[in-house]
């Protein structure tokens, strides 16, 4: 395995309920745009804008929407329609208490488990991260970013605690969007650094401690107090005009 198995979308295959193609494609699309913060919490996703944007009905539109909701990721109010997910001060603290309770134990196993090829894996994908920071590609950098702890988690081989680890990654994306005050919630590279040095050494304890402190920066970065999000042309984020082209062909998985 050359590659990070879920590189290039934080929505895996095994995640894509069986909704049709077109709707799969849909489902990714607008999570790698929420995940990547090109759709920010509160954003209304209009059936008809995102029908016509994919060409397709409002009826496949529908199932992506709700697929999504099922994943905490969008709220469907009635006589209101779809939007992005805006987590509470409470769900946020939550969802990074989950975090810090599954990540420790994943890097420990990790940790415990790797092997050369995994450690040489993830200097590439680090690698790619410095890469997309130093040209100040967010979006690439913040899905990159949710990628390397779910490879850690696949170093791991938690497939359980992968699952629910990439759902707290995808809501983790969406409580930085909302609360976060800096840079610094992106996910610190040099903290993923210190992090793959310790499963490198086989370090279990080293390994725990380093993701510990990690998600705590990260959380304490968190401002707790929402700023409205501005306007966003949904049609232009699903088009693909502000960032890498979202395409309607399903990906395949690269396990």
């Amino acid at each position: 395995m050359d590659t990070i198995e879920t590189v290039g979308t934080l929505a895996g295959s095994r995640d894509i309920p069986d909704r049709g193609a077109r709707a799969a494609a849909i489902y990714r699309s607008i999570l790698d745009a929420i995940v990547e913060h090109r759709l920010p919490p509160r954003t209304k996703l209009s059936e008809d804008e995102i029908g016509t944007a994919f060409g397709v009905s409002r009826t496949i539109v529908r199932s992506a929407l709700q697929a999504l909701a099922h994943q905490h990721m969008v709220v469907i109010e009635k006589n209101r329609g779809a939007f992005v997910a805006a987590p509470t001060v409470e769900e946020a603290r939550e969802v990074f208490e989950a975090r810090r309770t599954l990540e420790a134990a994943i890097a420990r196993r990790a940790a415990e488990r790797t092997v050369p090829a995994d450690i040489r894996r993830l200097e590439r994908h680090l690698a790619d991260e410095a890469e997309a920071l130093g040209r100040d590609d967010r979006p690439r950098a913040i899905q990159l970013s949710g990628l390397f702890h779910l490879g850690i988690a696949e170093i791991a081989r938690q497939r359980v605690m992968e699952r629910f680890l990439r759902e707290l990654v995808s809501r983790a994306s969406l409580v930085i969007a909302l609360y976060g005050r800096s840079g610094a919630s992106a996910c610190g590279h040099a903290e993923h650094e210190a992090i793959l040095e310790a499963l490198a050494r086989h370090d279990a304890d080293r390994a725990a401690a380093a993701m510990l402190a990690h998600l705590i920066h990260i959380e304490q970065d968190l401002d707790l107090a929402p700023a409205e999000a501005g306007p966003v042309d949904l049609a232009a984020v699903l088009r693909g005009d502000d960032a890498r082209g979202l395409l309607l062909e399903s990906r395949p998985s690269t396990r």
